[in-house]
């Protein structure tokens, strides 16, 4: 995109109301004045941000497979197949918060980590962010789940993957985001720049 004057598209906040305050969640409506000077109402969630892990692991065969999970998620009232992921704490950074997920969930540490990029999976009506990280050279340790909280770590080689994606068995969207960068980075068609976990 060439035109980065885009003044003729954006909103103009007039005043907000406050709608739910929860352990979790925020929600907001907003009065906002439309780029054509009309009155307009937002309605929308602020989250803390999150992010998602990509382990790659070898297995003994020396076949590359990716660590998955699968977890009941309330709202659709499905078990979901998913990569590692959660949400940041309050003043966390993205890589810490990454490493910290992997540990808790899968009980991996990894020895190499790369960062992938950053997914905006519902910008019609959150604020939520989701850091995508890669993770390989995996050393298994024992998992710290958060109290309820309920998961099953399962291994998968990439194809297996894609194909549960291509047949609608995977429908998480950041999950979805993940299998176009992890087949387009085996591909050799997108890079990533790995570092030492100790950078």
């Amino acid at each position: 995109m060439n035109n980065t004057d885009f003044s003729g598209l954006i909103e103009e906040k007039v005043r907000t109301h406050e709608l739910f305050k929860g352990k979790f969640l925020h929600a907001f409506r907003d009065d906002v004045k439309l780029p054509g000077g009309g009155l307009a109402t937002r309605e929308y969630v602020v989250h803390p941000g999150a992010v998602m892990i990509v382990p790659l692991l070898e297995a003994e065969n020396g076949e590359l497979q990716v660590v998955l999970e699968r977890q009941f998620r309330y709202p659709v009232g499905q078990v979901m197949i998913e990569f590692p992921a959660g949400k940041l704490d309050a003043s966390e950074d993205c890589f810490d918060c990454a490493r910290r997920e992997l540990r808790e969930e899968t009980g991996y540490t990894a020895l190499q980590w790369a960062h992938a990029g950053v997914l905006h999976p519902v910008i019609a009506y959150s604020t939520e962010f989701i850091d995508i990280w890669f993770a390989r050279g995996l050393q298994a340790g024992q998992r710290q789940l958060d109290e309820g909280e309920f998961l099953e770590v399962f291994t998968a080689t990439p194809l297996q993957l894609l194909d549960w994606c291509r047949d609608g068995l995977v429908t998480d969207g950041k999950t979805l985001t993940a299998a176009l960068w992890l087949q387009n980075m085996l591909s050799g068609a997108w890079t990533l720049d790995w570092q030492d976990a100790s950078v």
